[in-house]
């Protein structure tokens, strides 16, 4: 098989659905010699913030010298994106390796058990595992979770350490309709005595992950009362145990962005007092205020201003809309805005109005793809305006500023489609 080959078998797996549960994984890769055993990683899971926490961590650590494996998803530019190699997409060569050495083993799960067939994404983490376990070695492996973690295909491993960045209302159709059940999830990232660190806003939720934590006599470490966040303007302060950093400023924009920098940075100092890494601050500050992330708050033209965001839940809108009000100063914001099915769609178009002279609503090619009609019936707002040909759209908007969001998957479709 090549890549071609290679990347159609992986995405015909989509057929397969969502599948929760781990029992499919450990098959595979007990047959693959357990791959996930001889990784030392890190598991990050929450509803927003995984790419971007992610993304500080493994550009402060490679700062530091280390080779860094990623797990992240969905894929905005390429799909190699998915396995990231020192912050870049592994190689075309390298997937077909791995498929080489996945697909009869996925075969082989149909064959021999009454299990059922691997999803696509259960075949990608299976893979994740093997490349960095097997093939191509590195020092740690930073996985992001995919929906939720109890179920998840990535709870499969012992994390030296765990990142929750937040609980939020999303994948609800799944994962529950309350913080609680979200909380009850996406609390399974706490491993028995190892060092979690969470930022967990809703107090329901807080019960579940601090019960966790007590439970099974892990290291809690949470934001608001180990870690201080000092804002001030662009820049912040850091405050965790005797540690002070003073006058950080971000690439990336948003008081959010501020709280998954700490939450990276805390794992960072925890590796470092475990002796686990030999840490140059300077060089991880370095790192970590140089860090952008595609798709997020993404600004693709000046004049006129075009930024991308993948806005995908109440939350991550409501942080769009505070970062455009504070760091972004435009008179008329025009919004173009597309969207998939299970999210809660009328919530986050109210968000969106609060800033919105005009919403721009269109649809995009995806399997779960809302049609246009969909969403400008759910709009509840006097100025909008279907668009048929969003590419023709952006390329020739003239406008005086566009934000282009709803899906991270609309976001990948955009840079693939648009040349800005």
């Amino acid at each position: 098989m090549n890549y071609l080959d290679s990347l159609y078998w992986i995405h015909e797996q989509t057929k397969f659905g969502v599948k929760p549960g781990v029992r499919r994984m450990e098959w595979m890769l007990q047959r693959l010699n357990n791959p996930q055993e001889k990784i030392r990683g890190i598991h990050v899971g929450g509803t927003n913030g995984k790419g971007s926490t992610v993304a500080y961590l493994r550009t402060a650590l490679v700062e530091n010298g280390y080779q860094v494996g990623t797990f992240t998803s969905p894929f905005v530019e390429i799909f190699n994106e998915r396995i990231g190699l020192n912050g870049e997409p592994i190689s075309d060569d390298a997937i077909v390796e791995l498929v080489k050495h996945v697909k009869p083993v996925s075969e082989a799960l149909v064959q021999e058990t009454e299990l059922g067939s691997a999803t696509e994404f259960e075949i990608i983490t299976t893979m994740m595992f093997l490349y960095f376990g097997e093939i191509h070695p590195v020092d740690f492996v930073i996985v992001e979770a995919g929906l939720g973690i109890a179920n998840d295909s990535t709870n499969v491993f012992k994390p030296i350490l765990s990142i929750l960045t937040s609980i939020g209302l999303d994948h609800t159709e799944i994962l529950g309709n309350t913080f609680a059940d979200i909380a009850r999830d996406k609390g399974e990232i706490v491993k028995t005595e190892t060092p979690v660190i969470y930022a967990v806003k809703n107090e329901d939720a807080l019960k579940i992950i601090r019960n966790n934590v007590e439970e099974r006599n892990a290291i809690g470490i949470e934001l608001d009362r180990e870690i201080s966040v000092i804002s001030d303007d662009e820049e912040f302060t850091y405050r965790y145990k005797d540690y002070e950093l003073e006058n950080l400023l971000l690439d990336m924009k948003g008081e959010h962005q501020k709280e998954n920098a700490a939450l990276a940075i805390t794992a960072l100092i925890e590796m470092y007092e475990s002796n686990i890494v030999d840490l140059d601050f300077n060089k991880m500050i370095n790192g970590i205020e140089s860090v952008s992330w595609i798709g997020r708050i993404e600004q693709v033209k000046e004049e006129p201003i075009i930024i991308l965001d993948g806005a995908h839940n109440v939350e991550s809108v409501e942080a769009l809309t505070d970062t455009l009000k504070k760091y972004y100063k435009i008179d008329n914001i025009d919004i173009l805005f597309s969207a998939i099915q299970g999210k809660p769609l009328h919530e986050m178009l109210d968000q969106l109005t609060t800033i919105a002279s005009t919403m721009y609503i269109t649809e995009f090619d995806f399997p779960k793809g809302l049609t246009k009609e969909e969403i400008y019936e759910e709009l509840q707002y006097d100025d909008k305006e279907i668009i048929y040909d969003y590419v023709d759209f952006i390329e020739n908007y003239n406008g005086e500023g566009l934000i282009i969001t709803g899906s991270l998957y609309f976001i990948s479709d955009v840079k693939t489609k648009v040349k800005f």
